[in-house]
């Protein structure tokens, strides 16, 4: 029915009550903004190309230039879209709540566009430049064909963590101690298949925090927590802040 609300009350109250909340969003709160997921990005001349083989260090070892056409198409796809109204909604819950850590799965830079401060991104940002030797991320040239790092001249590739390669320990520290601390756990549009992203729910439930999803089709975690909202970011999101700030 037009009008029915979609969030709990007792969420709400958990959320005001809370004293740390910890949210982890994912695909699918970008693909509301037309950011297509992973491994459905591939069109055109991508069709002949999977995803995972395009995201390794091998990979970019074998051909740094095609894999630079392959991001820089992404970059574009990305640069289109714009924060929808989960996003804007997580900056807004941020200022209401006295403490709120936000965690991502997603590259796209998208929650800082919307307004959202210090987000941890567990696979890095499609806008980075890094510097495939030392790792540290630079400002160079991303138009060239193959950029290269000014300090020490090596290649330079795009700041996302590929297939194979660990998630940056700060982030992981970060979600970890976050998880088990918290009062209460938002997992919003993620699958919850991939860890350790994935584990931080069950920390967070393991440590006694109450722990909510909101995915438009429920994952196998809808079954042992306390709130499932079968709904999208968007539109449960703005409804839990507009509940929190009455």
């Amino acid at each position: 029915m037009p009008g029915t609300r979609v969030v709990p009350a007792a969420l709400v109250t958990a959320l005001r009550n809370a004293r740390s909340v910890c949210v982890l969003t994912g695909a699918g709160i970008s693909a509301e903004s037309g950011v297509p997921t992973f491994r459905d990005a591939q069109t055109g001349f991508w069709q002949r190309f999977k995803a995972e083989d395009l995201a390794t260090p091998e990979a970019f070892r074998r051909d740094p230039a095609l894999i630079w056409r392959w991001y820089r198409w992404r970059r574009e796809l990305v640069r289109q879209a714009q924060p929808n109204a989960g996003h804007l909604a997580l900056a807004k819950l941020g200022s209401l709540l006295p403490r709120l850590t936000l965690i991502t799965q997603n590259v796209d830079g998208l929650h800082q566009r919307a307004g959202s401060t210090a987000v941890t991104e567990f696979h890095g940002n499609i806008f980075a430049d890094r510097c495939f030797v030392e790792g540290r991320i630079v400002a160079c040239d991303s138009d060239a064909d193959v950029p290269r790092c000014p300090a020490c001249g090596s290649h330079v590739r795009p700041g996302v963590v590929w297939f194979g390669e660990a998630i940056p320990q700060q982030a992981l520290d970060t979600a970890f101690a976050t998880a088990s601390a918290c009062d209460a756990f938002l997992s919003v549009g993620t699958s919850s298949l991939v860890y350790p992203a994935a584990g931080l729910a069950e920390i967070a439930a393991a440590a006694g925090a109450v722990v909510a999803e909101i995915n438009p089709q429920p994952t196998h975690l809808a079954a042992n927590i306390d709130f499932a909202i079968a709904a999208p970011a968007g539109v449960a999101l703005p409804e839990l802040v507009d509940s929190l700030s009455r």
